[in-house]
């Protein structure tokens, strides 16, 4: 059975690239072979502010959204964040979206697809290696990071990668698997 792999769309604001970089991102997993790739997006959970009455590693979820986001973490062996750089950091609705739910996070590695201007998201990929290492999700080192984003997107609005991007996808996808393989074991 192949390893679940969900690659999350994080920015959740009108007019966003997110969803055309993860697209992309998408499609060069499949192509990659070794995953069974879930398309997942932030913004159709419409997750609030966080809710929840209980502290989340109980697990005693009230609400219909928490429930379903319960079940989308809790399905993936690996995760995939596609996120913007927001004043230096990673987006609200991406922090919120991990803060929701914990011991569905536990020992699955992640990978990170930066984008944004000249920095290409990288501050916001450090601070979130931070909050993963916390719900106990190992941060690989590979990434992908995409300067000056909005260039790489078509009239289409289909993102356009370089050599080094999909250089960068592909070894980012071949060290996930291996820590993958390695996490499920400690699950």
């Amino acid at each position: 059975m192949a390893l679940k792999l969900n690659i999350i769309t994080c920015s959740t604001r009108p007019g966003r690239i997110g969803p055309h970089v993860a697209q992309w991102f998408c499609e060069a997993a499949v192509q990659h072979g070794k995953f069974d790739v879930v398309p997942v997006d932030l913004a159709e959970f419409n997750l609030p502010v966080y809710n929840e009455p209980e502290h989340p590693v109980r697990q005693q979820y009230q609400h219909a959204h928490t429930k379903d986001w319960a079940v989308s973490v809790h399905a993936a062996d690996a995760y995939v964040f596609v996120t913007p750089e927001y004043n230096f950091g990673p987006p609200p609705s991406l922090l919120n979206a991990l803060n929701y739910v914990y011991k569905e996070w536990n020992y699955k590695p992640a990978g990170i697809v930066s984008y944004g201007g000249v920095s290409g998201g990288l501050r916001a990929a450090q601070i979130l290696k931070q909050t993963l290492t916390t719900l106990k999700i190992m941060p690989i080192v590979e990434a992908v990071t995409i300067q000056n984003v909005s260039t790489h997107v078509d009239e289409s609005k289909h993102f356009i990668p370089i050599d080094s991007h999909l250089r960068a996808a592909t070894t980012l996808l071949d060290e996930l698997y291996k820590w993958a393989q390695a996490l499920k074991t400690l699950r």
